[in-house]
């Protein structure tokens, strides 16, 4: 019967409605991000040169993990025509990161990249600050949060247990690197002509594990205009 509607058409239009959703569907807990950041789960960051267009790029995809920075210094001498880093990761070292986002800044005239649909998230920010120039497309995710110094909660629970003078040791050893790291930070944006700002209004104000509270969030997603007014990204595409 002619008015009965193109069963095919209507299953398409479904579909297409839930990718729409599931792309935009956001986190509860950090509603300024989505629900399922595209960061890839790689447990070591893997570094692939392609050509995309006119020029060759390098693909960054996974944790940032403590050999990376040598791995990427020898991927780039091996392929000095690469003219841009595309980013995809959920952090990891943080300063793996910082000495990959100076060897990288090292290659003058390097750029980085947050394709439309990828996430940069943690010590990720740091890789994708090193370049020169940086964009994030959009719909690209530059995803902040307070770092962390001791991710090792069991290690933690664990000095509790031992008592006060176990715990008030560690608690020392925590705010010291805390301290350091939040020094290498503040240097490395310095150099890279990011504001310091963006440490002191966005990273640093956010928690490092969730609250007992009303407020769970964990992590901040900036949006293309914040990008721009902390120096962040020089140009959105």
């Amino acid at each position: 019967m002619s008015w009965l509607p193109d069963l095919s058409r209507v299953l398409a239009g479904a579909l297409a409605l839930t990718s729409l959703t599931a792309a935009t569907e956001r986190d509860p807990l950090n509603p300024t991000c989505p629900l399922n950041p595209n960061w890839s789960t790689n447990a070591t960051m893997t570094l692939t040169v392609e050509t995309r267009g006119r020029m060759k790029v390098m693909l960054a995809e996974g944790r940032v993990d403590p050999g990376l920075p040598e791995r990427l210094a020898a991927a780039l001498k091996a392929n000095p025509d690469v003219s841009e880093i595309w980013l995809r990761s959920p952090g990891g070292d943080a300063r793996a990161g910082n000495a990959a986002g100076r060897i990288i800044r090292s290659n003058t005239g390097l750029g980085t990249r947050i394709p439309s649909g990828w996430a940069c998230f943690s010590a990720c920010n740091f890789v994708f600050m090193g370049g020169a120039p940086r964009i994030i497309e959009p719909g690209g995710e530059f995803i902040v949060h307070m770092f962390t110094s001791t991710g090792d909660r069991a290690a933690i629970d664990q000095s509790v247990a031992m008592g006060t003078d176990a715990t008030t040791e560690l608690i020392g050893d925590v705010e010291q690197d805390s301290a350091l790291l939040a020094s290498e930070d503040n240097d490395f944006l310095i150099r890279m002509g990011v504001s310091r700002k963006l440490l002191t209004e966005v990273m640093y104000r956010q928690k490092a594990v969730k609250g007992s509270g009303a407020d769970k969030s964990t992590r901040r997603c900036l949006t293309l205009e914040e990008a721009l007014k902390y120096g962040v990204t020089y140009a959105v595409e």
